[in-house]
C-alpha cells in the first residue's frame, strides 16, 4: 500500500511495537483532548492493553509502519464496547496516526484493514467516540459508514475544561 511517498504496510501488532506504540499514545494524551486518559503511559504499563488485543478474535490491533523503516505511522484497534456479556457483539474503535503523518490516508488503511480482519467475526455494530471538535476523526468515520448517534455533553474534562464525545456507530 501506498499513502504519498511512503510505502506503508498494515500489520498486526506485535510485542516488539510496544515501546512505539506507547510513545505515539503519549503524544495524545499529554497534548490533545482526543484521548481522556491524562497520565503518560511507560510501555509496561501499557502491555495489559497490547496483550488484550491478539492477532485473531473481535479485539484486533492493526499496524501501519512504514515499510522502508518499520516506524510506527499509527494504529487502529476494536476493544470491548462495554463489560457486560450482552454486549459481545458490539466493539468499540479507535484509531490514531502519528503527528507528522495526518492526512496523507494512514487512518483510511489501518481502518480499511481492521474492518477486513473483522469481517468473520460474530459481530453486530462496532462504536466509535469522538472528542469534539475532531472534523478529521469525524469525516473519517464517516467515510467507512458510521452514523452520528448521539452526544455526551461535557462528558469529559482534561486541561482544565469539559469536552464533549460525539458517538458513532456503524453495521458489521
Amino acid at each position: 500500500m501506498s499513502s504519498g511517498r511512503t510505502e506503508v504496510q498494515v500489520r498486526p501488532g506485535v510485542e516488539s511495537d510496544l515501546e512505539a506504540l506507547t510513545d505515539l499514545y503519549n503524544h495524545y494524551v499529554r497534548e490533545t483532548p482526543i484521548t481522556f486518559d491524562t497520565a503518560a503511559f511507560t510501555p509496561e504499563g501499557r502491555r495489559p492493553w497490547l496483550l488484550s488485543h491478539p492477532e485473531d478474535g473481535p479485539y484486533r490491533l492493526m499496524v501501519a509502519t512504514a515499510t522502508d523503516s518499520e516506524e510506527i505511522l499509527g494504529y487502529a484497534t476494536s476493544s470491548p464496547y462495554r463489560a457486560k456479556a450482552a454486549y459481545a457483539t458490539s466493539v468499540e474503535v479507535t484509531v490514531y496516526v502519528a503527528p507528522r503523518t495526518g492526512r496523507r490516508g494512514i487512518g483510511t488503511l489501518l481502518y480499511k484493514a481492521l474492518f477486513e480482519a473483522l469481517a468473520d467475526e460474530d459481530l453486530h455494530r462496532a462504536y466509535a467516540g469522538i472528542a469534539q471538535p475532531n472534523e478529521a476523526s469525524t469525516r473519517l468515520h464517516e467515510r467507512f459508514g458510521f452514523r452520528y448517534v448521539g452526544t455526551h455533553r461535557e462528558v469529559g474534562r482534561k486541561f482544565g475544561r469539559y469536552w464533549d464525545v460525539a458517538w458513532y456507530e456503524k453495521d458489521l
